[in-house]
């Protein structure tokens, strides 16, 4: 039944969605982040997401879905800022002669937000679990405790996360 009103939903009109709605879900946007640069950077990524789709439909509520596409990729962000600054910290904790060379900083820092975009795409608990059993080192049973689930749903979870992390492999 769906599919029969997906059907009858009209194209998207990317050009005319702009138009009426960015300068909207940039102030949505700034309200949020507390920063103009970024909503307007994300208010962008936004359009260019809808324009990467490959027969977008109309939605009923159009500010609605902007906001819901502008939510996870601000989540994305701050995701992404958290993980390099982690990774800034423990680059300052090196000693200079350990420093890595800014093209290996580079490549480093692009491998692992490609980890966690892979790991984030499995959802937080697959995620959590792999994190917890290959760096914390916890085994699957404490794992398990910590996030609610059998030992066996660990397992799961850790061969999906780890496999994942295989097909993405270069």
């Amino acid at each position: 039944m769906s599919a029969d009103l997906d059907a009858l939903a009209p194209p998207l009109d990317i050009g005319a969605m702009h138009r009426h709605h960015h300068r909207w879900l940039v102030g949505w946007l700034q309200a949020r982040l507390r920063n103009r640069a970024d909503a307007a950077d994300l208010a962008q990524d936004v359009f260019l997401r809808l324009l990467r789709q490959p027969e977008p439909q109309a939605p009923r509520a159009p500010r609605a879905y902007l906001a819901t596409i502008a939510q996870r990729l601000a989540l994305n962000l701050h995701r992404r800022r958290s993980l390099e600054q982690a990774y800034l910290d423990a680059l300052a904790a090196l000693p200079p002669d350990a420093m890595p060379s800014p093209e290996d900083q580079l490549a480093l820092r692009q491998a692992v937000a490609e980890i966690d975009d892979t790991l984030s795409a499995l959802g937080p608990k697959v995620k959590r679990a792999f994190l917890l059993a290959q760096f914390d080192g916890l085994g699957y049973a404490a794992i398990a405790q910590q996030l609610g689930v059998t030992p066996r749903t660990v397992v799961s979870y850790v061969a999906r996360a780890m496999a994942q992390c295989c097909l993405r492999a270069p």
